[in-house]
């Protein structure tokens, strides 16, 4: 398990940075965290390390957002927060980006568990008393 800690703005960058330079392969990173702690914020910033080339925001409502970096690399984004069943996530494609060898960010994860691959990266943000952002990343290759 990876840990990395954000205790302001002034070095989400610098996280964002040592993040990217641990995990420097494309793959599936599932943010799991409550509302507010920080997930979306955090991956503007490793969009940004990537050298994403387009605004980067929510994807809430279009529920998948597609950007692209300056090596025409694509970084997809995705908000499960209002999906009412995982079957929805079938209409999107999931599959198609799951499966690209792009990096995948995916937020609210646990609305699509059963849909999760088998190898991805399961990241926890939570905020600490003194609202620093702890994030941990655990790798997981399930059979």
């Amino acid at each position: 398990m990876s840990t990395f800690l954000i205790s302001s703005l002034d070095n989400i960058d610098q996280v964002a940075k040592d993040f990217i330079n641990t995990y420097n392969q494309p793959g599936v990173f599932c943010f799991y965290g409550s509302m507010g702690a920080g997930k979306t914020t955090f991956v503007q910033a490793l969009c940004e390390q990537l050298k994403v080339v387009d605004v980067v925001n929510s994807p809430s409502f279009a529920i998948v957002n597609e950007y692209n970096t300056d090596k025409d690399d694509k970084v997809y984004h995705f908000d499960f927060y209002r999906l009412k069943e995982e079957e929805e996530a079938f209409d999107l494609g999931y599959e198609d980006y799951f499966y690209s060898d792009s990096y995948c960010f995916v937020e609210w994860p646990e609305k699509i568990s059963s849909l999760l691959p088998a190898k991805r990266y399961d990241v926890t943000v939570t905020v600490l008393e003194d609202m620093t952002r702890q994030i941990n990343v655990v790798s997981q290759v399930l059979k």
